[in-house]
């Protein structure tokens, strides 16, 4: 059987992946700002089985470098040898909301638990009344595990 290859929708399926879609971990979105410079960040996200999303209140610069060029791309690792990592692209569609984006919620559940999460919700709440629901449906994804996937540059 061919492996499945770097770029294939199917390796967010792989164990490796999967385990990075619950983690607790940020991913690490990655942009042009509207000079052409690179810029990357840390945000929360929910994935929902066939995008990520993430959130930011309207007034985020992020949003003026995401409407001008959206083509993203985000990353997923942990911190334990042997390392996983985890890598998309694709193109950020941006929807304004009314209250809290609910994968957002569901996001802040994830990292602090039930109850931290629901106070936090509640604290951003009173911060702000409408959010940005950013969505990124994968284009190309990318998956290294350095036990079965290596990086390329390590591959014969």
């Amino acid at each position: 059987m061919q492996p499945v290859r770097q770029g294939d929708l199917e390796l967010l399926q792989y164990p490796a992946a999967q385990e990075l879609l619950r983690s607790k971990i940020p991913a690490r979105l990655a942009y042009v700002w509207t000079d052409g410079t690179p810029r990357v960040i840390p945000i929360w996200f929910h994935w929902n089985g066939r995008e990520f999303v993430m959130a930011t209140p309207p007034k985020a610069p992020k949003l003026k470098a995401l409407k001008k060029n959206p083509k993203v791309s985000l990353t997923v690792d942990d911190n334990v040898f042997p390392h996983k990592v985890l890598l998309i692209r694709g193109t950020a569609r941006l929807d304004s909301v009314n209250g809290i984006v609910p994968e957002y919620a569901a996001a802040a559940e994830r990292y602090f638990g039930p109850e931290q999460g629901e106070a936090w919700v509640k604290h951003l709440t009173s911060l702000t009344s409408t959010m940005v629901r950013i969505t990124i449906t994968p284009e190309w994804v990318g998956l290294l595990d350095f036990q079965t996937r290596f990086p390329s540059a390590l591959s014969s």
